[in-house]
């Protein structure tokens, strides 16, 4: 298996396997902590999915946290920008769209099963130009029916297509422990502060202290997956104590940071621990 170390490297193999004479194509790859893509797109089909580490993946029309439980769809086309927590071991596939039409139309994170985690491990060992009707192109065609089974996770922070909106809601994507009020978050965007809470439920179905504790607890999630101390956590993300977050994490995950932790560490797929 050959593994393509960096975004420069990777994209360059990503471009490649655009026209590669197979409706479906696997990608191994490898990022360093902190790293940061640039925006892009693909011709295919993307299924995303990280064995180690975290992934944050910001569309123009929403933000999402990729962790080793987790895979994201992305259709053809879709400009998108990613950025590692952690060392992350990238697992993935390129799909004509043709060999997608019964797949998902817009961006999903999606719970990704211990059959499609083996399938897709397997899939990056293939040469480019696998045998389509042997054995490795049945395993694509299942890993095609499998995605289509998945379940989708809830986990999303819908960006607005206001540009003004836009703008304060990159800032808080790159800090999302700012703790400004309303009226600061208003002058940012160069707006009024009534105009601001009408459109941004308008253009995004939530308020705007929705949103922000949405982005609150990707952030969250991508740090306790690195197994950052909960306190940390919390108060870098701009919560008063330890307590406060615990209570939002709760009521949006239905389980306590700490059993979280635990809970994420026994899902862990072997290469991760």
């Amino acid at each position: 298996m050959v593994s393509f170390c960096g975004f420069e490297a990777s994209g360059r193999q990503a471009d490649a396997l655009q026209d590669a004479e197979r409706p479906v194509v696997a990608m191994a790859a490898e990022f360093c902590s902190g790293g940061v893509g640039v925006r892009h797109s693909h011709r295919r089909a993307q299924f995303l999915h990280g064995l180690t580490g975290v992934m944050t993946v910001i569309t123009e029309t929403g933000s999402w946290t990729v962790s080793p439980q987790h895979a994201l769809w992305i259709p053809p086309g879709v400009m998108h920008q990613s950025r590692c927590w952690g060392s992350v071991q990238l697992r993935t596939l390129y799909i004509e769209p043709d060999a997608a039409v019964d797949l998902p139309n817009s961006c999903r994170l999606l719970e990704v099963s211990t059959l499609v985690r083996a399938l897709i491990n397997e899939a990056v060992t293939f040469p480019t130009e696998y045998d389509q009707a042997g054995r490795e192109g049945q395993i694509m065609q299942l890993m095609l029916a499998e995605i289509g089974r998945m379940p989708a996770v809830p986990l999303r922070a819908p960006m607005p297509r206001d540009r003004r909106l836009a703008r304060i809601c990159e800032a808080i994507l790159r800090d999302p422990g700012n703790n400004q009020d309303l009226e600061s978050w208003s002058q940012v965007g160069g707006l009024g502060r009534r105009t601001l809470t009408r459109l941004f439920r308008r253009e995004t179905g939530m308020s705007f202290a929705e949103w922000r504790q949405q982005v609150r607890l990707m952030e969250a999630l991508s740090r306790l997956n690195q197994r950052e101390p909960v306190t940390s956590v919390a108060l870098d993300l701009g919560y008063d104590s330890p307590s406060a977050f615990s209570a939002m994490f709760r009521r949006s995950m239905g389980i306590s940071p700490r059993d979280y932790l635990r809970w994420s560490a026994d899902k862990m797929p072997a290469a991760a621990v």
